[in-house]
């Protein structure tokens, strides 16, 4: 298992009581193996972590957009802390390397799979919590969703274009739409990004965001309605090269 301090060095905390973070990597599989439900793993510190990570955003959300209703709200942080999201946080981290898995999980790839890291995610904000309070969690949780989210100065997109204009295009074509940050300008505290996306060496929309995240997603919006704007025109053409009907 890798260095703990070099996890406390990413995480920009050093617990007082470091059993809690060493139990945070604990998977389940160790109790297993060791076939005694008296071996302790993480899952009790994921449940009290998801529940700070909802609050954190939660509260964040409530007071970003006072105009948004609670049904957009919900879906936003629905979002944010999908299982996927939450992986790729782990992953920022580093959890994998950071794991303590039985020998059999480990073998069977159980360092790169996203519930066993997001699991671990959610376990070591819990363990944050208990160790250091609401308030270093919630500027470590925050701190982790900057660079997806941005400083949320606009509600999460919750369409997924960058989804939808992958089965659009791969609908015609093997190929999957790239995307390319051409800009980024501002203080460190207020970057704004631009990126662009192409597919087959055409630019096919433009986006700005708070984060490289949210300049792609408005990219592929872009596109995306670049696309639909011209069907109508296409489906005019068809119809004015058809044969009048007799």
């Amino acid at each position: 298992m890798a260095d703990i301090a070099i996890l406390q060095s990413r995480l920009g905390y050093t617990f007082r009581d470091v059993a809690l973070l060493q139990l945070a990597l604990t998977h389940p599989s160790i109790a297993h193996e060791q076939g005694s439900p008296l071996v302790q793993h993480n899952q009790r510190l994921e449940f009290l972590g998801d529940s700070v990570l909802g609050l954190v955003l939660t509260r964040e959300l409530y007071e970003k957009f006072p105009h948004v209703g609670e049904g957009a709200l919900t879906k936003a942080r629905a979002q944010m802390v999908n299982r996927k999201t939450l992986a790729e946080q782990g992953r920022l981290l580093s959890l994998g390397e950071h794991l303590v898995l039985s020998r059999g999980e480990d073998a069977n790839g159980g360092r790169e799979r996203d519930s066993a890291v997001a699991d671990a995610f959610e376990a070591v904000l819990g363990a944050v919590f208990l160790d250091g309070g609401y308030d270093v969690a919630q500027r470590i949780i925050l701190g982790c969703f900057r660079d997806g989210f941005g400083e949320l100065t606009e509600i999460p997109n919750l369409e997924n274009p960058k989804g939808e204009l992958q089965e659009v295009l791969q609908s015609k074509s093997a190929d999957a739409p790239l995307y390319e940050l051409v800009s980024s300008s501002g203080p460190d505290h207020d970057r704004v990004f631009e990126c662009i996306v192409t597919h087959g060496g055409v630019e096919l929309g433009r986006g700005i965001g708070k984060s490289k995240k949210a300049a792609e997603s408005e990219a592929a919006l872009s596109a995306l309605n670049s696309l639909r704007a011209k069907k109508p025109d296409e489906a005019v053409e068809t119809t004015a090269e058809e044969p009048p009907k007799s």
